[in-house]
């Protein structure tokens, strides 16, 4: 189901996302100075890089595969995109983006021709995903640059499309980093944003609690042998804003049409949203 923002409501901060000190911010459930948390976040994926998508598995029971598809059903690319995708350092969407394109110009639907701009906090990330593109032969269309959601290298209305999966919630200041999509968007450019957010059945979200704050901290430390970077990430989800929040902050930067669906019982959400 695709929910549209209603514009009347008014989104309270839950009881576990307490207001914020002025030059203090959140990192996971520890309050830390606002420029510390990039390198904090940076820590904890360079910490997980080479173990990304086991670290997807345990967080999602296998399911980000398929939301990650969705996404891209939901971009519909078409040749000729130039899209950014933000904290998409492993490729995973950009992956899927130019194998979709290849697979129409097949199909006789355009000559498959697009451009993928990788935009990644995290060197470490980076790496991996350069790799991983070599071992599948995608050479062409793609590139790699090493960035912060809130400060792009890029220029104003430089692209078609944004997509940033499983990466907002761990920038410092959520509403500049809608505003540097918004810039870095044209007129007409697409916004679409998946990540870990409210479960909307109760009984399961408190089995996805328990999960969260109990299983999956030991499993990343049985599996990964890092306990700390898979509790972070467990926090870090609580402190999200809410689906119709998130909404509010993309309309409020600018962005129109926004649209939220919920994937797997609002375990993770798609948002999108226009430059217009």
């Amino acid at each position: 189901m695709v929910r549209a923002m209603n514009a009347n409501s008014v989104s309270e901060p839950p009881e576990d996302r307490p207001e914020e000190e002025p030059g203090r911010t959140h990192f996971g459930y520890r309050e830390v100075g606002e420029s510390e948390k990039p390198s904090l976040v940076r820590g904890v994926f360079q910490s997980v890089a080479s173990r990304y998508d086991l670290m997807n598995d345990l967080m999602s029971g296998g399911i980000h595969r398929l939301w990650k598809t969705a996404m891209v059903d939901w971009l519909n690319p078409r040749p000729g995109i130039r899209l950014l995708d933000t904290a998409g350092g492993t490729g995973d969407i950009a992956f899927r983006v130019l194998e979709r394109l290849e697979k129409q110009a097949s199909e006789g639907q355009g000559e498959g021709e697009g451009q993928v701009v990788v935009c990644d906090l995290t060197a470490d990330m980076l790496a991996v995903g350069r790799d991983r593109a070599i071992d599948r032969g995608l050479l062409r269309g793609l590139s790699w640059v090493c960035g912060d959601a809130e400060h792009l290298p890029l220029p104003d209305r430089s692209v078609t499309a944004y997509t940033i999966a499983f990466g907002l919630r761990n920038v410092t200041h959520i509403d500049r980093a809608l505003a540097e999509a918004r810039r870095v968007l044209k007129p007409g450019g697409r916004f679409l944003c998946l990540e870990f957010s409210r479960v909307v059945l109760p009984v399961f979200a408190e089995l996805y609690d328990q999960y969260s704050f109990k299983v999956l901290p030991a499993m990343g430390a049985a599996v990964a042998g890092d306990r700390e970077s898979y509790l972070y990430l467990a926090e870090s989800i609580r402190r999200f804003p809410p689906q119709e929040e998130l909404a509010e902050m993309m309309a409020a930067a600018g962005l129109s049409q926004v649209r939220y669906r919920n994937l797997s019982g609002g375990i993770a959400a798609l948002h999108s949203g226009w430059r217009i």
